[in-house]
This record gives structure tokens, C-alpha cells and sequence, in this order.
């Protein structure tokens, strides 16, 4: 029987592996380096071993374990873990990549490297090394010393960093060989991959919770591992790198409940294929090249490792973090990282790299590796003496800089607020709204032309197009907040630029809105963008709209935020958040405010200001969850509900200069109970689909005009609403809190305990 040549390369590579990472592990050097020595010995270069025979098939194994390993690093990542690892790492991460980056460029230029290999040169060196650097901590026992997990933070970021710097070069390389221009491909590029982002956000976790319990271990793998690699292709025929796909497939996978099932199902495969990955970076390892150019390569470890110490150190110092902690961060980041392999393995596979910088980074971060336990046992005495020897008022500006005491709130301006939110906004739905027009012109069109007329095609392209467009323009035209009317009743010089803002949105629209027609109909057709930008105004303006767009975003937000859900789900009961979250304050209407007269209604704080008012005392009379007629006069005592942000901002429009207690919902209960004729009482009723308002949005489930009940919040899935839009649509599984007197909340629950009469509260 004749046994595949690939079979005895793997036995030897692995077996060698093996023993020498035993050795490695011994005498306490880094397994990688161990993998990487393996590959240099069965390498052609070192004929005195065995030598693999069939290598093209060991690099196709390696690339692989590229995509294998960029998958298990996204199950490390996800969005919260990225804003819970602060502005320190961000600041980090973006002042230590970006200056060591442009040392290594500056320097790569020096020595004669043409354009292209200076910049795969400086990202190389500005990544440094997970793996080495957690290792060094571990050895060392310093793993609990407060600057280690800032280190590991700020690796986190440039993990991200890197795989979309893969992306970057690769346009780059593209672009520099075929004319394209480089930036508005790098600007459709990150459009579709905000899309792409959204829409597996929004599907994936989805489709675990409903199959997995139908998984074994086998099923997880194979299924797992599939969308790992349907998503890298799928990047690579959008144009992306397959690591990007790969990444943002174990990303999708990290923010969900499954993550950690995934994660260990799979480990054992990511483990082989990241042997098989370092061993055939040592097999690349030329000795001659290294001959011939060790006089680059002991300079470009010098500066790699003096750049990350003072760029690293200079980003922490900026990011807030006293100098010997930022000190020690620097000296952590020294290794260079296997991100590099993975980069240097992509520039020579474009053919944009010169091969022999392969061996020389390989060679370089050895040195690195080497040199960064001695580095970090050494940084304790090395800030000591900076503190000794630097002048005194450097001292005092950088311990002031960064004093503890320092306030860390952001006391944003409200026009900085509204800007902020506006672009936020103006991105987001722009985006989606562009790919949509795009992928209308450039997918759906030419299909439909192969069953349909050719003007039939045009107006069901357009009309598909925009009624998406129209589902995304309602949250982008959503301007009226409470930022907007504390802006536009604080000057009248305000309303002009809060005016332009909002036709900014409408113009965006329109624009989009135009590609469709220009492409399908002509540009001349101008008619038709009027007809169809007042159609899409107009559809964002429906209940229908509303509600779809509603039932989209809240199964979004729970996706993204599962994980988390599930934790506080378990670290407290499920009807404890409404208690500390939503707030009550109190105040009397004076007697100039310009809102006397105006029904409740009119005022639209609900709708604008996601403020309720759930109680008015007008002199000896108290009414209780006001109906929408209800005037408002001076003197009247009213009780507003709401989140604590928008109290404080409702605050700083009705009434800035009275100080009132802002009081939890918990605490109002208490005190409101004595006064047993118009207290408020507040339930949680699980809806089990049998409701008269099960199915229905609350504007139209007659909850306040007949059962005079307020809905104060939903958990949809475990994910809660706090003050819901009237348009959030009720249903079967879901949690209502809501608010009213003791009698109307009990009849109310009825419905849900399934009593014998049902009370005729909502007809």
C-alpha cells in the first residue's frame, strides 16, 4: 500500500514538534520558538534532517491555519469586550501601531526597500506578539500586577487592528497594479463590511439558540467551522482577505452564549493546524538570506523594540495611566508578533513583498522574543531611575496629567452631543441605505431582468430598494431629541444650523435614492427621484414602518448584547432592572413657562424626550396616568418618569435652576404608598400570547386609554426596553412593566394568569 508523501511529512513534523516543544517548554523559552527551530530543520535549507517532500501541500495546510487561528482569535473578541477594554488600549494601540509603523517605513526607505515593502515592513514591526507577551507574564508571575491587564487590552486592539490592516495593504497592492483608485474602493469596501457586520449580528445568534440543542460536539465543529469558511470566501469574492471573513466569523460566534462551546470544540483543530502554521514559518527561514542580511536584521529589532517602548509608553501616558505603569506596558510590547508571519505571508503572496523579508522578520522577532523577558524583569528598575533622573517639573506636568484624581466624566457640550449623534446616525443608516441602492443596481437588477421586462425589472428594483430605504430613513430623520429642543429653545440662533442638519439627512436620501433611477431609468428622469424621495418620506412616517423598524433594532440590540444579558440574567432576578434604572422626579409648573395651555399631547415628551408623566396634582386633586388631553396649567405639581440621562436633560429645559430629588422607581413606591388613594403600583406581567393586545404595537393596544396602564418597559428575550417607542409591537414570551393603580394593574395581569371571566378593561 503506498502512503501518501503528505503523510509522512505530517508524522515527522508533528512528532518533531512534539519533542522539541517538551525541550522548549524546559529550559522556559516560548513553545513558538520551538515550532518555528522545527520548521527550519526538515526545511530544504537544512538538508542534514529529514526533509519535507511535499511542501505546496504544507502550505495549503498552512493557510488553513491562518484562517483557523484569525477564527479562534475572533471568539476572543467581541464588542463589548472591545469598550471594556477602555480608551487606554484604544489610544495605545492607535499612537503605539501608528508611530512604530512610520519608523519602520522611515527606516525600510533608509536601507533601499522599495515603496511597498517599507509599508508591509512598518506594520510588521508594529505588532507585537499575544502569545510571547502572555507567556512572559505567566512565567514571570506578574499576571495580577495592574499594568499587565492594560498590556493584554491593548493586544486586544491591535489584533483588530491588524486584520483590518490585512485588508488595507491588500487594497493597496491591488490598487497599486491596476489604476483603481485606492481610497473610494477602501471607502465601498468598509460600507459593505458595516452590512455585513449588521446583518450577522442580527442572524447568527438567532440560529444557535434554535439548533443548538439539536448539536453534539461533531455537529458544533462541523458547523461552526463551516460558516468560518463560507465567511472567508465570501470576503474574498467582496474583495476582503479570507482572514478578514474568518475573523469577523469567530467574532459573530463571541457575542453570543455559545461561544465558549465553540471555542473548546474547536481548539484541538486550531492547535494542529497552528503547529503545522509556525513549523512552515521556520521551513521559509532561508540561513543564507540571514547571512547576508543579519545587518538589517539586528537594526530592525533595535528599533522595533526601542519604537514600541516609547510609543507604547508615550499612548498610555496619553490615555491617562501613571508613567512606571506605562513604563512596564512599553517594555511588555516588545516582541514582534505572528501576525507578522501571517502579513509577510500575504505581501509575498500578492507579489507586492520581496521573499527575502520573510526570513529577515522571521529572524528579527526571535531576537525580539529573546529579548522580552529580560525587558519586562528589568522595567521596575528602569522606571525607577527615569523617576530619579528626569527633571523635576516634567515629573510634576506628567503625575498631573495623569493623577488619579482626575475627572474622568465627559462633560460633553450639547451641540458636541448633537454632532456627534447626527454623523453616528448619518453613517450608520447612510451605509445601509447605500449598499442596499448598490446592491439593487448591481445584483437584484440584472436577476430579475432574466425573468422580466425590462420595466418591469426597473420599478421592482426600485420599489424593493426603497422601501428598505424607507424602513432605515425613520431612525435617520429621527432628529427631535431632547439634545435637539433644549438646543432650539436655548437660541434662536440655533434652530438655523439644527435646520441644515435635517435637510443634510433628506439631501443624503435623496442622493441615494437618485442611484437606482439614474442607473435603471437615466439621469434625466428627474421626476421620478421627486416622486420617489416623497414616497420614501412618507412610508418612514407609517405605523407599519415604525413597528417593522422597532422589531428589527430591539432583535438586533438583544443579539449583540446576549452574553451580557445572560450574565445579569444570572447575577440578579429577572424583575430587579426596572427598579434602579428608570427614575421619578417632581416639580411645580411656574408661572411664565411657555408650554401653559398645551395638552399632553401637544408637549410630545414621550415621543421627543422619552419622558412620561405619570402623575399631576393640580391643588386637592391628583390625577393619576393623565390622559393626552390633559392641559397643562401653572402650579400644577407634575411627576415625570423616565431614564436618568433624559431626566436631566427634560431637567435642564422645564426647569434648570430648581433643584428636585431625582428619585429610582423603588424609592417612589416607598413613599408614594402612603397616599392609598392615587398610589401607583408596579407589575411585571409575562405575556403567554392569549392578551386581546398580544400581537398589536402599544399605540394600538388601548393599555392607557382603557386599562389606564402605563407601559414603563419590555423584556423581549431576556432584553430589556426601558420607556418603549408606542410603536414597539407586544408579543407572545414577552415581559410588560407597567404602572397604575392597584385594581387596573391587577385586572390587567388577569388576562396573562388566565381567570375565569376575563375583565372587560380592552375591548
Amino acid at each position: 500500500m503506498h502512503i501518501p508523501s503528505l503523510v509522512i511529512d505530517l508524522a515527522m513534523m508533528l512528532l518533531a514538534a512534539g519533542i522539541v516543544s517538551v525541550i522548549f517548554r524546559k529550559i522556559h523559552l516560548p513553545v513558538i520558538l520551538g515550532y518555528i527551530a522545527v520548521g527550519f530543520l526538515i526545511s530544504p535549507y537544512f538538508p542534514m534532517f529529514f526533509n519535507v517532500e511535499d511542501v505546496p501541500a504544507i502550505d495549503t495546510l498552512s493557510e488553513i491555519g491562518v484562517i483557523i487561528i484569525l477564527f479562534h482569535i475572533g471568539l476572543e473578541f467581541d464588542f463589548h469586550k472591545l469598550l471594556s477594554v477602555g480608551s487606554t488600549a484604544i489610544v495605545t494601540a492607535l499612537v503605539k501601531m501608528s508611530g512604530v509603523l512610520v519608523v519602520g517605513y522611515l527606516f525600510g526607505d533608509l536601507i533601499g526597500l522599495s515603496q511597498m515593502n517599507c509599508i508591509f515592513l512598518g506594520t510588521m514591526l508594529a505588532i507585537s506578539s499575544t502569545v510571547v507577551i502572555q507567556k512572559c507574564f505567566e512565567d514571570l508571575k506578574v499576571t495580577g500586577e495592574r499594568y499587565t491587564s492594560l498590556v493584554m487590552g491593548e493586544l486586544i486592539m491591535e489584533d483588530l487592528i491588524g486584520v483590518f490592516m490585512m485588508v488595507i495593504l491588500a487594497s493597496l497592492s491591488v490598487g497599486q497594479s491596476g489604476g483603481e483608485s485606492v481610497v473610494s474602493k477602501l471607502l465601498l469596501m468598509g460600507c459593505y463590511l458595516l452590512v455585513w457586520l449588521v446583518v450577522g449580528i442580527y442572524f447568527l445568534p438567532t440560529l444557535l439558540n434554535r439548533v443548538m440543542h439539536l448539536l453534539n460536539r461533531e455537529m458544533l465543529i462541523a458547523l461552526s467551522l463551516g460558516i468560518c469558511f463560507t465567511l472567508a470566501l465570501l470576503a474574498k469574492e467582496l474583495g476582503f482577505s479570507v482572514e478578514l471573513g474568518a475573523f469577523l466569523a469567530g467574532s459573530f460566534f463571541a457575542g453570543t452564549n455559545h461561544a465558549k462551546e465553540v471555542e473548546h470544540a474547536s481548539e484541538s483543530i486550531k492547535d494542529m493546524f497552528a503547529v503545522i502554521f509556525f513549523v512552515s514559518v521556520g521551513m521559509k527561514v532561508d540561513p543564507s538570506v540571514i547571512a547576508e542580511h543579519w545587518t538589517s536584521i539586528i537594526p530592525i529589532a533595535i528599533i522595533s523594540v526601542i519604537a514600541k517602548l516609547i510609543f507604547a509608553t508615550l499612548g498610555m501616558i496619553l490615555s491617562g495611566q501613571r508613567m512606571e505603569t506605562s513604563l512596564k506596558s512599553g517594555f511588555s510590547l516588545a516582541p514582534i508578533g505572528e501576525f507578522s508571519y501571517i502579513i509577510a505571508a500575504l505581501g509575498i503572496s500578492l507579489e507586492v513583498m520581496d521573499e527575502y523579508l520573510y526570513p529577515v522578520i522571521v529572524a528579527a522577532s526571535v531576537l525580539t522574543t529573546l529579548a522580552t523577558p529580560v525587558l519586562i524583569r528589568n522595567s521596575s528598575k528602569v522606571a525607577a531611575f527615569m523617576r530619579k533622573h528626569l527633571p523635576k517639573k516634567l515629573l510634576e506636568k506628567i503625575d498631573r496629567y495623569t493623577s488619579s484624581e482626575q475627572d474622568e466624566t465627559d462633560h460633553t457640550h450639547d451641540w458636541l452631543v448633537m454632532i456627534r449623534n447626527f454623523f453616528s446616525s448619518l453613517l450608520l443608516y447612510g451605509i445601509i441605505m447605500l449598499v442596499t441602492a448598490i446592491a439593487g443596481v448591481r445584483l437584484l437588477y440584472p436577476s430579475l431582468l432574466q425573468v422580466m421586462p425590462e420595466k418591469f425589472s426597473g420599478i421592482a428594483t426600485c420599489l424593493l430598494v426603497y422601501i428598505i430605504i424607507a424602513i432605515f430613513a425613520r431612525p435617520m430623520l429621527r432628529l427631535r431629541d431632547t439634545t435637539f429642543t433644549k438646543l432650539w429653545l436655548d437660541r434662536k440662533a440655533n434652530r438655523p444650523p439644527l435646520v441644515i442638519l435635517a435637510l443634510l439627512n433628506v439631501l443624503t436620501i435623496a442622493y441615494i435614492a437618485f442611484i437606482p433611477i439614474h442607473h435603471i431609468f437615466g439621469a434625466r428622469r428627474m421626476l421620478l427621484l421627486g416622486v420617489a424621495l416623497i414616497a420614501i418620506l412618507t412610508m418612514s412616517k407609517t405605523d407599519v414602518v415604525a413597528t417593522f423598524y422597532l422589531q428589527l433594532e430591539t432583535r438586533f440590540l438583544r443579539n449583540l448584547n446576549e452574553k451580557t444579558l445572560t450574565h445579569v440574567a444570572q447575577s440578579q432576578g429577572p424583575q430587579e432592572w426596572l427598579d434602579e434604572d428608570i427614575h421619578i422626579v417632581s416639580y411645580y409648573v411656574p408661572k411664565d413657562a411657555e408650554y401653559i395651555g398645551q395638552t399632553l399631547e401637544q408637549l410630545a415628551w414621550g415621543k421627543y424626550n422619552n419622558i412620561l408623566v405619570t402623575k399631576i396634582r393640580r391643588g386637592k386633586h391628583t390625577y393619576t396616568l393623565p390622559h393626552s388631553g390633559f392641559k397643562i396649567q401653572a402650579g400644577d405639581k407634575l411627576y415625570l418618569v423616565g431614564q436618568m440621562n433624559d431626566i436631566l436633560q427634560i431637567k435642564g429645559i422645564l426647569f434648570p435652576d430648581v433643584d428636585r430629588r431625582i428619585r429610582t422607581l423603588e424609592q417612589f413606591m416607598e413613599s408614594d404608598y402612603p397616599d392609598t388613594q392615587h398610589a401607583l403600583a408596579c407589575l411585571a406581567i409575562e405575556v403567554n400570547g392569549s392578551e386581546p393586545y398580544c400581537g398589536q404595537a402599544i399605540i394600538n393596544s388601548k393599555i392607557l386609554s382603557k386599562a389606564h396602564c402605563m407601559i414603563l418597559g419590555i423584556q423581549k428575550d431576556g432584553y430589556p426596553v426601558l420607556m418603549p417607542s408606542a410603536y414597539l409591537k407586544i408579543q407572545k414570551g414577552d415581559v410588560l412593566w407597567v404602572m397604575g393603580s392597584n385594581n387596573n394593574v391587577g385586572r390587567l395581569a388577569s388576562y396573562s394568569l388566565g381567570a375565569e371571566e376575563e375583565p372587560e378593561i380592552i375591548s
